[in-house]
């Protein structure tokens, strides 16, 4: 994959959890061949959680030759340590900060993407910080009414029609209007971001055995069905909709490239089911590009040395290969 000419933004994430240490070791992993990154966050962190050593930077391009030398730093410091497993509230604008910090960085040309480390959203409200998680927190940032969250595992990608939702809220959330629109900013990332020509989607049902003919639930014959014959007239590859129960085994995932789930479980159980570790989450819709890691901030294991980068060098390669197709566009 051709260098990429700008570094890829990491947001620090909720610096209490696993995301300092995942980002020291993922620096491990890609020093030698990149692709590069620039740490969006605290320095001091990093060096407490195992960074060899780490340069302070003030432009993101002198990421690309400290890399194999030091972690690259945007220094935004904490006003006092984090204790690795006790989340601490004055952290909390200073996350909110850093995630944005990257993402304005990725819309000016100054980073390539952006790659969040984990946050727990229960924290940070008390801060102001209004939204879901992530993917709706960047929608705004980019102005984008209707960000699209996909997870992406081995053979599967998923996208989602509700994402941060209770259970009970979600029937009342779907509609022909959303399922279309999501299918149609998955059917032209996947053109655009994966490079699969021809999209294949797979909309899944809703209720049980996709409704029995409405006995068990009519939102596929009054919402989901209907939405997937405007897919077809608009000229894409849609079917459904389909059980949840037998969309995911792996001849059905030979079918389609992509399935469209109604809620989040629905969409996450499979993908982690599948490769757990491996797992990434790619925001579809934005103007720039953004993956994370597929879990959260694992309170319980940070600062033990045992959590697992394999998510977060995943995410940050896939990061510059969308990237690397679009600079290619």
């Amino acid at each position: 994959m051709k260098a990429l000419a700008a570094p890829i933004a990491v947001s620090l994430g909720d610096p209490a959890g696993v995301g300092p240490e995942i980002i020291v070791a993922a620096w491990q992993a890609l020093k030698a061949s990149g692709p590069a990154f620039v740490v969006v966050g605290d320095a001091k962190t990093l060096l407490a959680r195992g960074a060899p050593a780490v340069r302070r930077i003030s432009d993101p391009m002198h990421a690309l030759a400290a890399f194999r030398e030091a972690v690259p730093v945007l220094d935004h410091p904490l006003p006092e340590p984090v204790t690795p497993g006790l989340p601490a509230a004055f952290s909390a604008p200073h996350i909110i900060a850093w995630i944005e910090t990257a993402a304005r960085l990725a819309q000016h040309g100054a980073a390539a993407a952006v790659v969040t480390a984990p946050i727990a959203k229960t924290l940070l409200y008390d801060a102001g910080f209004a939204f879901p998680g992530h993917t709706e927190f960047l929608g705004e940032i980019c102005g984008v009414a209707l960000p699209v969250m996909m997870l992406t595992a081995a053979d599967l990608k998923v996208t989602l029609v509700t994402i941060h939702e209770p259970l009970a809220r979600v029937s009342a959330l779907l509609s022909r209007e959303r399922i279309i629109a999501v299918g149609e900013t998955t059917a032209r990332a996947l053109r655009n971001d994966f490079g699969i020509a021809g999209p294949r989607l797979a909309i899944a049902a809703l209720n049980p055995h996709a409704g029995e003919g409405g006995a068990l639930g009519r939102e596929e014959i009054e919402i989901i069905a209907p939405a997937v014959a405007e897919l077809r007239r608009l000229g894409y590859d849609a079917t459904g909709p389909a059980p949840g129960d037998s969309l995911f085994h792996p001849e059905a995932r030979l079918t389609y490239d992509v399935a469209l789930c109604m809620y989040h479980d629905q969409a996450l159980i499979p993908v982690k089911m599948l490769d757990f570790w491996g797992g990434v989450n790619v925001t579809l819709g934005l103007p720039i590009v953004r993956t994370s890691p597929d879990h959260g901030v694992a309170y319980a294991l940070a600062g033990a040395g045992v959590a697992r980068p394999d998510s977060l060098i995943a995410a940050v390669k896939l990061a510059a290969e969308i990237s690397a197709r679009r600079q290619r566009a």
